[in-house]
């Protein structure tokens, strides 16, 4: 692949703008029907455990095929899986908006997910060949951090706003406009793809063997606390999803051209990045969780106020995300700000956590929300840094997807397992049910669990190898001041 020129200056700025406006979108679509989940559920007549697919069903179709997505970005071009993505994106939500039965707003939702799961690896890839590895793409990540981390933020408070304002069509069909304009706007701001070698092959067997056996594996997870762990949707799916990727892993240590290169997962750069991601996103889905569970059961909140409770933690999260790359990535690297941010964004949900009390007051949540936020903002930023560090132009695609795989099935196992903490011993089926205290204490143990996670993460994070960065392929003109140092980078296998 030969080298392209930089954009001009102006240039490199709008095409970041439209990179960080497109993860703002797949941030928010992760969260955003948390909050307009009951009017979901009384408006489409879904029956309690059918209820949550209208968030697992996302996250089944963006775990399940960001293998692939990540594999098509490398070979077919990032800018080409952009469009698509919001095509899909656009289309999806469209339908989701005007549904009128339950099946077909999870179909929709899982369309969106397959959105993602090729939206997400194409802007990382545009990110991390087109600005180069050290203080120039750090600036880049904490843009691209700060509208990613508050987006998973925003994306409570939008929904609780337009479910108030509009009922809960508006949280899909905000996605419509939003996602014309990046079609619109792709073709004039994005470089043109690469041409690619008409050699090779595309891995089927390891694309077929890989997202089949993701896909399963979060299908069981997320339907275990509803269908039951021994039933065959759930302990099933996951036993067969496992054997699956035994095969995929075989399969790809033997190819000429994995899917996913095993060198990078084995590297000492990926496979600590993996662990993380996986242990981070295990954190995240919980807190967010707990909190929107305390503040509607337990404190009584309407969805629009409870939408306006989070925006303390969108505005942290944002400056988190902003600060890790601008003051901490340049100045003492990318390991030592990935354990802090991971670190104090453990101490801060178990502040949240400890926060809580029957009938007790949102100020004393205060605390715990800044700092989860903020260091939640800066690990966002890091692990995702971590990901393209060291890698070779023509495998970004892949490199972020096998560290938002992992975050992914983290996300998913992490609550899976701790829903089941909080609820343990909780009885919501027999009047006058659980009491608000025994829901707090549930929440509470849920929540100090969680916090410990990313702790664990910190020290994974520190025991990652690092060395002097090497120079991109294609650089961005948002050349960094005079005299600032290369930043460090993680060894590259």
């Amino acid at each position: 692949m030969g080298t392209t020129q930089a954009p001009p200056r102006p240039r490199a700025g709008l095409m970041l703008g439209l990179l960080a406006f497109a993860q703002f979108i797949v941030a928010i679509d992760y969260n955003i029907v948390y909050i307009a989940l009951p009017d979901i559920g009384s408006g489409l007549d879904f029956s309690a455990q059918s209820l949550q697919w209208v968030v697992s069903a996302y996250a089944v179709g963006f775990g399940g095929l960001l293998l692939f997505g990540g594999r098509a970005v490398d070979r077919l071009g990032p800018r080409r899986m952009f469009m698509l993505a919001m095509a899909l994106y656009g289309a999806s939500s469209l339908v989701g908006g005007i549904a009128t039965n339950s099946g077909v707003l999870v179909a929709a939702r899982a369309v969106q997910g397959i959105g993602g799961a090729l939206l997400f690896p194409a802007v990382l890839a545009l990110i991390f060949i087109g600005f180069e590895e050290g203080p120039v793409r750090n600036r880049a990540m904490a843009v691209w951090g700060a509208t990613g981390s508050a987006g998973l933020a925003a994306g409570s408070l939008l929904g609780g706003v337009l479910t108030d304002a509009w009922g809960w069509e508006a949280v899909f069909l905000v996605n419509v406009p939003l996602a014309f304009i990046g079609l619109l706007l792709a073709p004039r701001l994005l470089p043109a793809d690469p041409a690619r070698g008409t050699g090779g092959s595309f891995d089927v067997p390891g694309a077929v063997l890989g997202t089949v056996g993701v896909t399963l594996m979060v299908f069981g997870l997320a339907s275990g606390p509803e269908e039951g762990w021994t039933s065959l949707q759930g302990m099933g799916s996951i036993i067969v999803g496992v054997l699956l990727l035994v095969g995929f892993v075989v399969v790809e240590a033997r190819t000429r051209e994995p899917l996913a290169p095993l060198r990078l997962i084995l590297n000492r750069s990926q496979g600590p990045t993996m662990i993380v991601a996986f242990l981070f996103m295990c954190t995240l889905a919980t807190a967010f969780y707990i909190f929107t569970t305390y503040l509607q059961p337990v404190l009584g909140y309407s969805p629009l106020k409870a939408g306006m409770a989070f925006l303390p933690l969108a505005i942290t999260t944002s400056m988190g995300g902003g600060i890790a790359s601008t003051a901490l990535l340049d100045r003492v690297g990318l390991r030592m700000t990935l354990a802090v941010g991971c670190f104090f964004n453990g101490i801060g949900v178990g502040a949240l956590a400890l926060g809580m009390s029957e009938g007790g007051s949102y100020w004393a949540l205060v605390p715990g929300i800044i700092i989860w936020g903020f260091a939640g903002g800066m690990a966002f930023t890091a692990v995702f840094t971590a990901s393209g560090a060291g890698v070779a132009p023509h495998e970004q695609g892949v490199a972020s997807a096998l560290v938002s795989t992992s975050q992914q099935i983290g996300g998913a196992m992490g609550l899976a397992a701790l829903v089941a903490v909080a609820n343990a011993g909780l009885d919501f089926d027999t009047l006058p049910g659980p009491t608000a205290k025994e829901i707090v204490d549930g929440l509470q143990n849920a929540g100090l669990i969680a916090g410990a996670l990313p702790v664990i993460a910190a020290a994974v994070a520190m025991a990652m190898k690092v060395a002097p960065v090497q120079p991109a392929i294609v650089v961005a003109d948002i050349t960094p001041p005079q005299g600032k140092t290369t930043d460090e980078a993680v060894v590259p296998n």
